[in-house]
């Protein structure tokens, strides 16, 4: 199991970049596949109920104006006839990939979890421990009830 660092997560966004862009510059396009994730925006259209189970496949190209920053690509996709403005973290592109070439790069979907989450995930962790040592203090032992003979 590889621990999940965010020097790992950041070698691994490192890894995307440089492989998007070979591919770009070999073919002239490139496509991604990204995951459902909250904290994508393809406009209004969103991901079909199809996509957010399996992912949705964009098409990148050469001629195309888009900016690939540290955390996100940002671009405006065309989808039939509807352009839509689209912001897609690095952590949810889950593969890389050219027909043309025969060549991908898989790789899971990475959650990043904010402080805030984290946070809310500790309270919960003991809200429930609290719980389960109401219920142990509600137990009785009967063996002290238990008349002497």
């Amino acid at each position: 199991m590889i621990i999940q660092t965010e020097k790992f997560i950041n070698w691994l966004n490192e890894l995307k970049k440089h492989t998007f862009f070979e591919i770009l510059n070999l073919v002239g396009r490139v496509y991604i596949v990204v995951d459902f994730d909250q904290s994508v925006v393809i406009g209004r259209r969103g991901f079909l109920p199809e996509e957010k189970e399996r992912g949705l496949v964009l098409v990148f190209n050469n001629k195309m104006n888009f900016v690939w920053n540290e955390h996100e690509i940002t671009a405006t996709l065309v989808f039939g006839n509807v352009p839509e403005k689209c912001h897609i973290p690095l952590n949810a592109i889950t593969g890389i990939f050219s027909p043309e070439l025969r060549i991908q790069l898989t790789m899971p979907f990475i959650k990043i979890i904010k402080e805030k989450e984290e946070r809310d995930d500790q309270n919960f962790n003991k809200i429930q421990q609290n719980e389960k040592n109401k219920k142990r203090d509600k137990i009785v032992d009967i063996t002290k009830l238990r008349k002497d003979k």
